[in-house]
């Protein structure tokens, strides 16, 4: 526990860093704010740092979970929250989607999170606002870089399963299918490539590529873009059949670091989904973009944080829209 305690001690130094620079990547066309909560709950980003410092400790897997999480809450109506709520009522849980059933977790975190942020300030810091913190705090965590999150997201009062299943790329979407994904996100080829570098940390399921182990086209081959001796290497714990829940890094050189390895990986045809090796195979664009990150982890670090704030400001519900729920789980009943 003390380990615990000064894992998130050692955050905060780092997060008021982040608050003192003069806005290195300011508040997209001044929809948000990064000092929104100056006033109204001060200690709030102080509070979400120490937790996810906490948590990062006793499982450092969770940083990716946290981090995927903003990602699966914005590709579906922005950046509202809506993947944290329960099926209740009308609402119909973003979780039991493809994309989040069996694999997206860190709910009772963002719990632990809102129940301290209603006891310092009630009612007022979004479960959306949550979400962006804890993602950028959970790539600091693990040897990332740091960004201003703009902040004054409201939170939605409804979900959208179908969303959820058709506007997350997949692992196995074509590269075209992805560039679409997020181009009606606003998010362009830079933002593409340097996003999907969240893959430096995290797991995925062999369920997500065991297709490219046995029976990449229909022609019962493998995935002619996938390392021979990487391939042998995962087929003994992702079988034909069974063992679909089995985890695998989604980088194996340096799983909990996050750094410019995963697109050293693709330069090896290495990428564990399909999904991430088209990215140097498929497009002469993606291909310059994975091999100048690959060669310079600062630019690929710039990038990153420039596209992180960028994704943030995906269609936030702001002003009278939306609400503060009190409970991230669930819509509040006035």
């Amino acid at each position: 526990m003390k380990g615990a305690i000064m894992a998130a001690a050692a955050l905060i130094p780092m997060v008021a860093l982040l608050f003192s620079v003069s806005s290195a990547y300011p508040a997209p066309s001044g929809q948000l704010d990064p000092h929104f909560y100056d006033h109204s709950c001060p200690k709030a980003q102080q509070i979400v740092a120490s937790i996810v410092g906490k948590t990062h400790y006793q499982d450092p897997r969770m940083a990716a979970s946290l981090l995927r999480l903003h990602f699966h809450d914005c590709f579906v109506k922005g950046c509202d929250a809506s993947i944290l709520l329960d099926s209740s009522g009308s609402i119909v849980s973003e979780k039991r989607s493809n994309p989040n059933k069996d694999s997206a977790r860190g709910f009772e975190v963002v719990d632990e999170i809102k129940s301290a942020l209603e006891a310092a300030c009630p009612g007022t810091v979004s479960c959306a606002d949550i979400l962006a913190l804890v993602a950028r705090d959970s790539v600091v965590m693990t040897g990332g870089p740091g960004w201003i999150v703009p902040l004054g997201r409201r939170d939605s009062r409804g979900a959208s399963v179908q969303g959820s299943n058709n506007d997350i790329p997949a692992p196995n979407n074509t590269l075209p299918t992805i560039i679409t994904k997020f181009k009606l996100q606003g998010l362009d080829i830079v933002d593409l490539v340097a996003l999907l570098g969240s893959h430096t940390i995290g797991d995925s399921r062999c369920t997500s590529f065991r297709q490219r182990l046995y029976n990449q086209t229909g022609n019962g081959l493998p995935d002619n873009k996938l390392d021979v001796s990487y391939a042998a290497a995962l087929r003994p714990r992702c079988p034909r059949s069974g063992g679909d829940q089995n985890l695998f890094f989604l980088d194996p050189v340096t799983p909990f670091k996050f750094d410019n390895q995963y697109y050293k990986n693709l330069l090896a045809y290495r990428g564990l989904l399909a999904s991430d090796e088209v990215l140097f195979t498929d497009s002469p664009a993606t291909t310059e973009l994975v091999k100048l990150y690959a060669a310079n982890q600062d630019i690929f670090f710039q990038h990153f944080a420039q596209s992180m704030v960028k994704m943030g400001n995906i269609s936030p519900l702001t002003g009278a829209n939306g609400e503060i729920r009190k409970v991230c789980r669930r819509v509040n009943h006035n």
